[in-house]
């Protein structure tokens, strides 16, 4: 009896030390896998600023006219997010955009609208209670509250950045403070410069040398947003499968914990994964099945719109050259709009509580008839889009 006790004791010992071996290996291969990601993220980045200087040269404004006013860069901003699925990709393009000489005015809306139209994955991972009744409506709920205080945020800021233009003057001053506002070339602050120029310029000279500049423009910016979305889809899988099982151990220790414990773990989780989208469908399950209810996840929803700016902040110092500044001026506008919504909109009682009545409202509505959730997705993502470009174009905003 003891004897076959101590064999089964001792047998069990090695069955345990052996999964530990062998996934050390694999998990250093994953974060190197991710270190090359984000090197050709940056390298992406500044094709695309690169490729529209070299194809528009001086009339770069003028190549952006499509996007001559505020609403327009809302809308495309958000059909652009919401088709991609990812805020993150949007952003980084963006930034790319502006490095080639897209106005920030315009780059303003877009990164408004991006926050907007990363909401829709919440809503399309909500659909998977659709059959379940109450835990359809906590789980719809729980997706949409972060779509109506990402609307509200912008029902807010964009008039009265159309109006004072505070957003740009605070990114402004914040880049000249970072970067000195001496020079609008970001020079010794732009440490990533020696490391991306040399992929591009041997792209530019060697590969597409032959071809005239504005082919050689278009193809690089082209080759830049498809390695922009090839790589932000590949991290987030690496880092998904390394760091969704802790960011999930965070979630349930933090969210039920209070406002400021939510925001904190659903920013630090959207860092980790480097996806705002991943970030809040983690949570939509657990808020049908009721572990967590609507007024607890709302700060964590909050905290993901602040973390999911990393990418465009890393981007940013991809850039170099006379537009660079004004890339990272973009960036960091992306933040302080982000922060600030959830400061001002969270921190007055008011204005806390409306995406909370609206989401429970259009929670119980779906109830009565799921065409309520085709109508909603169709109307805020796509129908509203196009009549507010319409109307602006009517009204010549």
């Amino acid at each position: 009896m003891t004897a076959t006790t101590t064999h089964s004791t001792q047998s069990a010992t090695p069955e345990k030390r052996i999964p530990q071996t062998s996934t050390a290996g694999p998990g250093w291969i994953k974060w190197a896998q991710v270190a090359g990601l984000i090197y050709l993220l940056l390298v992406a980045v500044s094709l695309i600023g690169s490729g529209f200087k070299i194809s528009a040269g001086d009339q770069a404004k003028e190549l952006f006219a499509f996007a001559s006013n505020p609403v327009a860069g809302l809308v495309i901003g958000t059909v652009a997010t919401a088709l991609i699925q990812s805020s993150s990709t949007v952003t980084s393009i963006i930034v790319g955009l502006v490095a080639g000489g897209l106005p920030v005015s315009i780059a303003i809306p877009m990164v408004m609208g991006a926050n907007i139209g990363t909401t829709i994955t919440n809503t399309i991972v909500s659909l998977g209670h659709v059959r379940r009744g109450d835990e359809f409506r906590r789980a719809f709920a729980a997706a949409t509250v972060h779509d109506f205080f990402n609307l509200l945020s912008v029902a807010i800021f964009l008039p009265l950045e159309i109006m004072f233009g505070f957003l740009e003057k605070m990114g402004a001053s914040l880049a000249g403070l970072l970067v000195g506002g001496d020079a609008m070339d970001v020079g010794g602050f732009n440490f990533i410069k020696p490391i991306v120029k040399p992929p591009v310029k041997f792209l530019e000279n060697s590969v597409l040398g032959g071809l005239p500049d504005m082919a050689t423009g278009v193809v690089m910016a082209l080759l830049g947003i498809l390695t922009i979305f090839v790589v932000i889809t590949l991290i987030g899988k690496l880092l998904k499968s390394l760091m969704v099982g802790k960011a999930k151990d965070i979630l349930h220790s933090a969210v039920g914990r209070g406002p400021i414990s939510g925001i904190t773990s659903g920013t630090v989780i959207t860092v980790l994964v480097q996806s705002s989208s991943t970030t809040t469908s983690l949570i939509v399950p657990l808020a049908g099945s009721g572990v967590f209810s609507l007024r607890q996840i709302y700060p964590f929803t909050l905290g993901a719109n602040i973390g999911t700016c990393i990418t465009a902040l890393l981007a940013a110092t991809a850039v170099a050259g006379p537009n660079a500044i004004f890339a990272l001026q973009i960036a960091l506008i992306h933040l302080i709009y982000n922060f600030l919504g959830v400061v001002f909109i969270y921190g007055i009682p008011f204005l806390r509580e409306i995406p909370l009545w609206a989401a429970n409202k259009l929670a119980e509505a779906t109830m009565k008839s799921k065409l309520y959730v085709v109508g909603y997705v169709l109307i805020v993502f796509f129908i509203a889009p196009l009549i507010l470009i319409g109307g602006s174009n009517f009204l010549g905003i």
